[in-house]
């Protein structure tokens, strides 16, 4: 009898740890079965929590994005701004440049203008001063005409020989005269040492004193300048 009892109480609880066991399956099966009764671990609860947030408004969306926009507006702005004043520093450059070459410009049209009026006037003096300088070699080439002619006879003035010298020297103090040689007035005119030379004083019925009474060679005057004084005898 006691045997058979150990026996029964035997398979009973071996019966009992095959039911455990077989519980214990059984719940296992099921959990995995079922996802949402499954134990997670922190980090992949850390990792779905951060992925199952929800996402932002309009509204937050624009909050988060208006401080980036902002600075970015604020550099295009500081850009632009520089640009500008880049623009504006070499603009300022150019239009000094042109300033300057504009001054420049005009100081050498100045130059300029005064080298030809300088130069006008030197040619005009080298002109004036070659001109005199060959009336004074004519002058007494005329001088001999007056002389010759003046001892002819008055028989002789006829002849065909004074007749030509007369002529000549007549075409000789026309072209003088084109060229602006004139003669200088002296017989009764007053004494003017700018145009007279007075080489010696007489005494006069006809003119009064300082009065000039007696050419002794003529003079002559070059575009209103004298080439040659004329030589007088002036009235005590």
């Amino acid at each position: 009898m006691a045997e058979q009892e150990e026996k029964k109480e035997k398979d009973i609880s071996e019966a009992a740890k095959t039911a455990e066991e077989a519980a214990a399956e059984a719940g296992e099966a099921a959990a995995k079965q079922d996802p949402e009764k499954q134990e997670e671990k922190p980090e992949e609860a850390v990792e779905k929590g951060s992925a199952e947030e929800e996402p932002l408004g309009e509204e937050e969306e624009d909050l988060e994005e208006a401080p980036e926009s902002g600075e970015a507006g604020n550099r295009a702005e500081r850009k632009a701004a520089k640009k500008q004043a880049r623009q504006d520093k070499k603009t300022d450059a150019l239009k000094e440049q042109i300033a300057q070459l504009e001054d420049r410009v005009k100081r050498q049209m100045a130059e300029f203008e005064n080298f030809r009026r300088r130069t006008d006037r030197e040619k005009q003096a080298m002109f004036e001063t070659g001109a005199r300088s060959v009336i004074e070699k004519i002058l007494p080439v005329v001088d001999n005409f007056e002389r010759g002619l003046a001892t002819v006879p008055e028989e002789q003035k006829e002849d065909p020989f004074v007749d030509g010298m007369n002529r000549v020297y007549r075409q000789l103090l026309t072209e003088l005269d084109n060229i602006g040689v004139k003669p200088i007035e002296a017989v009764g005119q007053e004494f003017d040492p700018s145009l007279h030379n007075a080489v010696m004083q007489v005494a006069s019925e006809e003119y009064g004193s300082g009065v000039v009474a007696q050419e002794l060679q003529k003079g002559y005057t070059y575009r209103d300048s004298v080439v040659r004084h004329s030589m007088v005898a002036v009235v005590e």
